[in-house]
């Protein structure tokens, strides 16, 4: 049966005006070329040295792009947005008409704005829509899905200024274009990639015992290897060093062990060393 919840912590950003592809281009991870009706974009804002600040999904409705984002990151993503605007023809407004969903195990047959989450293939539609949807499941029951699958979500489990977009799995879900041209963060994230610089992933876990607070310590034999980040019902994601991801872990009183997901790419010494 198909699944749909409303995220009431999500929000929108329209963006309108002639310039407004090339404007968004020369900022975020991904190809914003590629956005078009039915067909949405994972993309992130990141600060000039290449750290993470948001993410979000961008649709193409007409002569508008639409941004599904967090929605405490709202203000936030319109000023940062804006200081780069200068003389382009782009313009940028919350847009609260706008109620964002989530269904999964089928595609929705709903009124809205309806793409295909483009990180993994067959695994959720995202949905924007003018009414409230009727629901047959809550928020954290996609969270469990999305947990189960190894899917960061935002500020849950990535941190402003300090995570880097392949620790978070960005490059194998789709979130980073390597072909479109400069953006902002560009020159970090590309030196990352080639040069094998990635030395933690974000990766599920289950967990045995208490669910740790996200920043919990997450220690092996003692030593401090990482950290909690989000999670629910006896699954979560932690961001670990690659040497520890075949061990089992310690967290604020919890046993914890990575369960490493088909679609994450790992140098094979990372799968196999405890």
């Amino acid at each position: 049966m198909v699944q749909l919840t409303p995220l009431p912590d999500r929000g929108v950003i329209a963006i309108d005006g002639d310039d407004r592809v090339a404007f968004l281009q020369g900022l975020v991870s991904n190809d914003i070329e590629t956005a078009r009706p039915g067909h949405a974009v994972w993309a992130a804002l990141l600060t000039a040295q290449g750290k993470w600040l948001a993410d979000f999904f961008v649709f193409c409705q007409g002569e508008v792009l639409l941004l599904d984002c967090e929605a405490e990151q709202i203000p936030m993503l319109m000023q940062r947005l804006s200081r780069y605007r200068l003389r382009m023809k782009a313009s940028l407004r919350a847009d609260p008409a706008l109620h964002v969903h989530v269904s999964w195990d089928g595609r929705p047959d709903v009124p809205g704005v309806i793409a295909p989450d483009p990180r993994l293939p067959d695994f959720a539609w995202r949905i924007l829509a003018r009414e409230p949807l009727s629901a047959n499941a809550a928020p954290e029951d996609w969270d469990r899905h999305r947990l189960a699958a190894g899917l960061p979500d935002g500020s849950k489990d990535m941190e402003p200024d300090r995570s880097v977009l392949l620790e978070a799995g960005f490059d194998e879900l789709a979130g980073v274009s390597w072909s479109k041209g400069c953006y902002m963060g560009q020159e970090l994230t590309a030196r990352t990639k080639y040069r094998g610089l990635v030395k933690r992933r974000l990766v599920p876990v289950g967990v045995d015992g208490p669910l740790p607070v996200p920043g919990s310590p997450v220690l092996n034999s003692g030593v401090e290897i990482g950290t909690m980040r989000s999670g629910r019902d006896g699954i979560g994601l932690a961001s670990l060093r690659m040497d520890s991801l075949a061990a089992t872990l310690q967290c604020a009183g919890a046993t914890l062990t990575p369960r490493i997901p088909g679609w994450m790419r790992l140098p094979e010494a990372a799968a196999t060393t405890g």
